[in-house]
């Protein structure tokens, strides 16, 4: 799909202008009640839709699968995200107030770091196609170890700070308590970070290894560096009200994990059958309807088959209560 710089300058206004209309409304640390969230979530999701109507109006059919197929998978690893959202959040005891004054300057760090992985994506395959087999296999990979992990040990860990966030926290210091939403503040005669700008830090970062799963993924599914942007944002976008409208049954989504490691082991198989198209192999290449179709059917059939488990478990434990 050819777009003409001006599409990308208006896109990115547009989304620029959402973004400031989302701070606004937000600027005033509060308690977020599930209906805000919940009415929030559906504009988010009207918006994305309306965009991908318009895509099909403009650009027909195949672009338009392409977006809700990357607009889908993205937005159901960003949920897996928010396990570990909801675990940074539990590290540095963030008061429920400032949470979602976290969670918007997160999601503005890691839509920019996105915009940079995927310039670099674009950059990397329009050089070299071989790319496509070094992305097939990560993903494949990266579905194998998820698996393993959900077997060892779930969504139960802890979160464990990275090294550049500990090297930071080193440099500069940080306060023993929070001082509302300040990022920095005079203690004992020297400027130190609040926990408030390391908690940031830390779900800004912690994008960095998000965003090596999913920017291969959605490349499987199209090589449009336009509409690889477009889903990346709007899945991003309703982050933060969907941790708040989520965020007690996240828990009981316990086969998420392996939903999504077949999702990115099915995309990792759907890249290697490409590139081997690409190199003169002849072999079949999965469509985006079939795509879409197989990445709905799965999120679908884990939501359930997870409800279902947990209420078993909930089940269980009453049983053993009343022992």
């Amino acid at each position: 799909m050819n777009v003409p710089l001006s599409v990308w300058l208006l896109t990115v206004a547009a989304l620029c202008a959402l973004v400031a209309v989302d701070f606004v409304i937000g600027r005033k640390p509060h308690d977020v009640s599930v209906k805000e969230a919940g009415t929030w979530t559906i504009v988010w999701i009207v918006l994305a839709c309306l965009f991908g109507l318009g895509l099909f109006l403009f650009e027909g059919g195949r672009p338009t699968g392409e977006f809700f197929a990357g607009y889908i998978t993205e937005k159901s690893l960003s949920v897996d995200n928010l396990f570990v959202f909801v675990l940074i959040m539990g590290k540095f005891a963030v008061p429920t107030q400032y949470q979602q004054r976290v969670l918007m300057v997160g999601v503005l760090m890691a839509l920019v770091l996105r915009a940079v992985f995927i310039a670099a994506g674009a950059a990397i395959i329009s050089a070299f196609s071989w790319v496509f087999y070094l992305f097939g296999a990560f993903l494949i990979w990266t579905a194998w170890k998820l698996i393993q992990d959900a077997r060892k040990q779930g969504h139960d860990e802890e979160y464990e700070e990275n090294k550049l966030l500990k090297a930071v926290e080193r440099r500069f210091g940080v306060a023993d308590r929070y001082h509302g939403t300040k990022l920095w503040i005079e203690q004992n005669g020297k400027r130190v970070m609040t926990p408030m700008l390391v908690v940031m830090l830390a779900i800004g970062s912690t994008d960095v290894l998000f965003a090596l799963d999913s920017i291969p993924a959605i490349y499987g599914l199209t090589e449009d560096p336009y509409i690889v942007f477009t889903a990346n944002a709007f899945a991003l976008m309703g982050l933060r009200q969907l941790y708040f409208l989520i965020g007690g049954l996240l828990k009981k989504l316990v086969h998420l994990s392996y939903g999504l490691s077949i999702i990115l082991g099915f995309i990792g198989v759907k890249l290697l059958l490409h590139a081997l198209h690409e190199s003169g192999v002849h072999v079949p290449e999965i469509s985006i309807p079939f795509s879409l179709g197989f990445i709905v059917l799965v999120l679908t059939v884990t939501t359930v088959t997870s409800l279902r488990a947990a209420k078993r478990q909930e089940e269980a434990a009453q049983d053993t209560s009343t022992v």
